[in-house]
This record gives structure tokens, sequence and C-alpha cells, in this order.
């Protein structure tokens, strides 16, 4: 990743924590469950670009924020680094100067709220794993003391899904070719 490019795009810099785990891992999901995304170059609305991953996520949080909360002068910035099955969007509330300070906001489709998380993305998921939380965060428990989830990079997901192979578990996919993959 060209970490100096998509910083300059989206105006701010990325925590620590998230640009280890992404030069590690990259972007991909963990139990079939959670996506989390890399950052694209961030653009404009109207400008000739693909708006999807995270800075579409984004969007759509701060879109949800509106909603929740009507009448608020200000929308904080919302950066979306991940989603999972249930609808749920991972962000950091990027108010402060210092990116390893943003706290993780997490909105709960199934609650229909916000909620604040005064930890880092790999800090957060760490404690969603031993579900060291007072109640999973998520829509879903899949990942609520999941011990050793499962990590798959994207290609890796995209090159055993076109080889007709579930990624998931291994076994041949009966939908394989189904969908124009």
């Amino acid at each position: 990743m060209d970490w100096g490019t998509i910083e300059v795009s989206w105006g701010t810099r990325f925590p620590g924590d998230y640009k280890e785990f992404v030069a590690a891992y990259g972007e991909g999901a963990i139990d079939d469950y959670l996506a989390v995304m890399a950052p694209e170059t961030h653009g404009e609305p109207g400008v000739e670009t693909a708006y999807e991953g995270m800075q579409q996520e984004s969007w759509n949080a701060e879109d949800m924020w509106r909603e929740t909360n009507p009448g608020e002068a200000e929308i904080p910035r919302l950066i979306s680094w991940g989603v999972d099955s249930s609808a749920d969007v991972l962000c950091w509330l990027a108010t402060d100067k210092d990116p390893d300070k943003w706290p993780v906001m997490v909105w709960n489709q199934d609650d229909a709220r916000w909620t604040e998380y005064a930890s880092g993305m790999v800090e957060f998921l760490c404690r969603l794993f031993r579900a060291e939380f007072d109640e999973c965060p998520l829509g879903a428990v899949s990942l609520w003391g999941a011990g050793s989830p499962i990590f798959l990079h994207k290609n890796e997901e995209q090159r055993l899904r076109k080889a007709g192979v579930s990624p998931w578990t291994g076994e041949p996919d009966p939908y394989a070719g189904m969908f124009g993959e």
C-alpha cells in the first residue's frame, strides 16, 4: 500500500495498528462473517471514481449517523474499516488529530444504535474474539469468544471460489459458477 498517497487523499493518517494489520494480512474476511477493508484512494462525489469499499461504507456510516441523530448540527467524521454479515458497520470516530487515539464506533443494525469502544481496531477485534466486552457488540455472536478465528485474504477467497471450492469449508462449492464468478 502506498500509505502516503492514500493518507493524502483521505486528508488524514490512519491508525498504526490498522496499518500493521493491513501490512500483515491485507483485505479480507474473518470467519466468513466480518470483512476488513483496505483503503482505496479517496475521491469526492461526482469525480470519475468507483465508490466502493472503505469510502462507500464511510459515507453509509455518516448517513446512518445523520438518520439516528437528527438535528445534530455537525456530523463527526466516521471512517469505516469493517462490515459484517449482520449489516453492522465498524468505524473509527476520526475526530482526534492523533489517529492512534480514535475509538472504534459500531453501528449495530439489530439494535439500530451506535456504540463507542475506547480501543483501536486490533484491540477491539482481540476483545471480541475473547468475549471481553459486557455483551457482543455485533449483530451475531459468531465471532464472540471465537478464540481462533480464521482470516482469509480477499484474493485467496476469490481464487478458491473460481476453482469451485468453498473458501470456508474446503469442500466443493455446489453453487460454483452460478453467479458469473
